[in-house]
């Protein structure tokens, strides 16, 4: 992560939004001066000045000008304000206090799929609420998708972690799209909005053909009165009676126009949206297919320009002096119907798609939001290998701070590794940075590693294990549910990873380590990859009997003074230290007389080294 780049992008935001503040005051107090000289020389030409009415004229002209201007200063401040924003999350996630983000994906958690728990894929704490730049409930929803334990096409994967480099080349672009995003609301749902627009509405009654007779009517009967055909007053039957038409009609008109209302407050951002988009040259095929989306047949920031407009005028109808002069001269609701019926069609064959295109564009976002905000990360090497396989080399969590995490190394292939170590020595964390990092390459994401290589495999877990009373499930057979189905699914031989985090932890020791046992062995196969932790060092000797099979690995302990160390790093063996017991004195559980029970705990260490 270059942190400077977002630092500087912070001090520019902020002092252009300084200078913003300024002229708004100034642009404040020059349109209620103009608006006060438009007065008194509309006031001096009453009273008979020659130019007084010019003047007003002109002075009123300019006021407008500057009531555009104040509309433009306003939103800029709006975007810098979430433009800020942007950047000070992005600051916040490379220092390690991004917890409070408020998206964490819950929604997304499935009883059926344990592995979003257990690997913090989504939740209070998890890799979504890391990541996730998404706006947009599609967006979320697809990002959700991509974060799967199940191996996707890897050309689409190949092709997606092409578009996220391409977005790490342009922060400047993500943090804009992302900032004009962030001015709608949260979550926001386009489901409505397409549902409106391509649903069919009935046909139009041939009572919206008088809007070509209205004015045309009114014109003949001012020209019939001047000729003394008829009289003044029977000229105002025509304006009568189409506004009395507009008004009997109202109802079946705001039917019409009802998907301009479900759009209308971010219209204005997905034009700018799609607008830079459509701007930008893109060089990966992904990033070049969300931009020609956009562009194809129509480009959709110019339909949604004038759709804006169109959108503008027919707001303006809700005030009753337009609503009464449009519709008693001119039918404009009966004008209005008809424009919007073309529009439709355009937005009916091309909204959906320009939406998908954006939503994957979110995705995209998310996913380069981990190259962004990491000192270390690289793209994966996706193989093809039938076998499973994966190399790593200095990978760290991406739930823990850069300056805090350990990276570790490791190469596996088909077989079994038993990780033993004391109590908070990392095994479990180990278990969900590896995991974890396997599902984000297989979404196109980059990892927090110097270099990952990974194979096709579906990915079981069983970490976090909890009863379930209201269907009589204890821990133990939650368990024992979730190491069957892994069993199960491996009768189809497909590359599989498995990790079990303190196998069959609900039970007796004695019946724990030949349950465990017999499932190693069960899922020790030439195309699974299986990572056990265990405190059953009885198990570390199923390394002995098959050395071809299974290996032994173990977190490291070191007593220093009264404290214990850990250095959280993968070493090969098994372990040969505990914690337990020391722990237990220190937390006042376990009593123990003797003044140099830290000293003989130590001493015990020591010897089982």
């Amino acid at each position: 992560m270059n942190r400077e780049f977002y630092y500087n992008e912070r001090e520019i935001d902020l002092a252009e939004q300084k200078s913003i503040y300024q002229a708004a005051k100034k642009i404040v107090l020059a349109r209620t001066l103009t608006f006060m000289a438009a007065l008194i020389s509309f006031a001096a030409g009453h009273d008979g000045y020659s130019y007084g009415y010019i003047g007003s004229i002109i002075l009123l002209m300019i006021f407008v000008r500057l009531v555009y201007a104040h509309d433009e200063n306003r939103n800029r401040q709006e975007f810098l304000k979430s433009r800020l924003a942007v950047v000070n999350s992005y600051i916040t996630r490379a220092k390690g206090t991004w917890r409070k983000r408020s998206n964490d994906g819950s929604i997304y958690l499935k009883n059926e799929r344990p592995q979003d728990v257990d690997l913090h894929i989504f939740g209070p704490g998890s890799i979504f609420q890391y990541i996730c730049a998404a706006r947009t409930k599609l967006g979320r929803d697809r990002l959700a998708q991509a974060l799967s334990p199940d191996p996707p096409d890897f050309s689409a994967a190949k092709s997606r972690q092409r578009g996220v480099k391409e977005i790490l080349q342009r922060p400047r672009l993500s943090l804009d799209l992302e900032a004009y995003a962030r001015l709608m609301p949260n979550n926001h749902d386009t489901a409505a909005l397409i549902e409106s627009v391509e649903t069919e509405l009935p046909p139009t009654s041939k009572i919206y053909l008088l809007r070509f007779l209205s004015l045309p009517l009114f014109l003949i009967s001012c020209l019939a009165a001047w000729k003394g055909l008829i009289d003044w007053y029977a000229v105002g039957i025509v304006p009568f009676f189409s506004f009395a038409v507009a008004l009997a009609m109202l109802s079946r008109t705001s039917e019409y126009l009802k998907p301009l209302q479900i759009i209308s407050k971010e219209l204005r951002l997905y034009y700018l949206i799609f607008l830079r988009l459509e701007t930008t040259d893109f060089s990966s095929k992904k990033l070049k297919a969300i931009r020609n989306a956009l562009t194809e047949d129509y480009s959709a920031a110019q339909s949604l320009k004038v759709l804006g407009l169109f959108l503008d005028f027919v707001n303006a109808r809700k005030n009753p002096v337009v609503f009464l002069i449009g519709n008693a001269f001119f039918l404009v609701d009966f004008f209005c119907v008809a424009l919007f019926k073309n529009m439709r069609k355009i937005l009916a064959e091309h909204l959906r798609k320009w939406l998908d295109a954006w939503a994957e564009a979110e995705v995209l976002m998310s996913l380069a939001s981990i190259g962004q905000t990491r000192n270390t990360y690289c793209f994966p090497k996706l193989l093809t290998d039938k076998n499973p396989v994966i190399e790593v080399k200095r990978l760290k969590s991406i739930l823990i701070a850069d300056d805090k995490a350990v990276e570790n190394d490791i190469n596996l292939k088909a077989g079994t590794v038993i990780i033993t170590g004391a109590n908070m020595s990392g095994k479990t964390t180990w278990l969900r940075t590896l995991a974890g990092s396997v599902i984000l390459a297989y979404a196109g994401a980059p990892v927090c590693a110097e270099s990952f290589s990974v194979s096709p495999m579906h990915i079981f877990t069983s970490i976090r294990v909890n009863d379930d009373i209201g269907q009589g499930l204890s821990t133990f057979y939650a368990e024992l549910l979730r190491i069957k189905s892994m069993i199960e699914f491996s009768e189809k031989k497909l590359p599989m990873l498995v990790c079990v985090d303190e196998i069959f932890r609900g039970t007796n020791s004695e019946e724990r380590i030949i349950g465990a046992r017999e499932a190693i062995l069960r899922l020790t196969e030439d195309f699974i990859i299986t990572l056990i932790t265990t405190h059953d060092f009885e198990l570390c000797d199923m390394a002995e009997k098959f050395p071809d099979k299974i290996s032994n690995a173990h977190f490291d302990m070191q007593y220093v003074g009264d404290e214990i160390k850990f250095d959280f790093k993968l070493k090969e063996g098994r372990c040969r230290t505990t914690n337990a017991k020391y722990l237990l004195r220190m937390a006042g559980i376990l009593r123990d007389y003797s003044p140099d029970w830290k000293k003989k705990i130590r001493e015990d260490a020591d010897h089982a080294k």
